[in-house]
């Protein structure tokens, strides 16, 4: 199976792809019949974009910071002066725009797309082609890992490109891994009565495709549960 799409996966890349078409876009405003509202709005959006962006790294390196100095605070491990400070909100604060920034972007690029005057050319240069990339499903391995909701374990994954993934379980009573359930949206949590011991209790899964198992199976992951 095959991908083609020039939305990038990631919150940076989707900056990027923002600022760029906010740059580049002026440039066929006329050719392309767009008007002066939506390159303003796209412009506006770019920047509203990578601006929450920028504030979100920041807090989360402060929220890093703010970790240590309250384990310091505790611990007694090294001096402190005094409180530490959080940033400062980074200026200047751009306008503020409506909800739906990525939409916006997807319906204005079908407009472009649907355009008579639209060509591949001009695709290219607003960075709205994608390179196709080869999808192996033979070659999906599903990576699990472990949360908890009340003491019941709940298999974390991810989807990717399957439709669905199937999850067995090794309780420890000697029967040997036994189907658990198949699951079309993350994550998994296992209802089983909690034992009244503490016992370890494994799982192991592989993606699904088109009803059919895909892939490799994944590493097994044990979780502790019971008292």
């Amino acid at each position: 199976m095959t991908s083609n799409t020039y939305m990038p996966n990631t919150d940076v890349g989707k900056a990027d792809l923002l600022d760029h078409a906010a740059s580049t876009l002026p440039h066929y405003a006329a050719i392309l019949e767009v008007t002066n509202e939506d390159l303003a709005s796209l412009q506006a959006d770019a920047l509203a974009f990578r601006h929450i962006l920028k504030i979100m790294g920041d807090m989360q390196a402060y929220a890093h910071h703010l970790t240590e100095f309250k384990n310091i605070l505790r611990d007694g491990s090294a001096p402190i002066l005094g409180w530490t400070v959080p940033p400062m909100l980074v200026e200047p604060i751009p306008p503020a725009v409506s909800s739906g920034i990525i939409p916006r972007l997807s319906a204005l690029v079908a407009h472009l797309k649907s355009h008579k005057n639209y060509t591949s050319a001009i695709g290219l240069d607003l960075g709205l082609i994608g390179t196709t990339t080869v999808v192996d499903p033979s070659t999906w391995k599903p990576s699990l890992s472990a949360q908890n909701k009340a003491g019941h374990p709940i298999i974390a994954w991810t989807k990717g490109a399957a439709a669905a993934i199937e999850i067995w379980v090794d309780r420890g009573e000697g029967a040997g891994f036994i189907f658990l359930t198949i699951n079309t949206e993350p994550n998994t949590t296992d209802s089983e009565p909690l034992p009244t011991t503490s016992a370890v209790w494994k799982y192991k899964a592989i993606y699904r495709l088109h009803d059919e198992q895909v892939g490799h199976w994944s590493d097994v992951l044990s979780i502790t549960v019971g008292v």
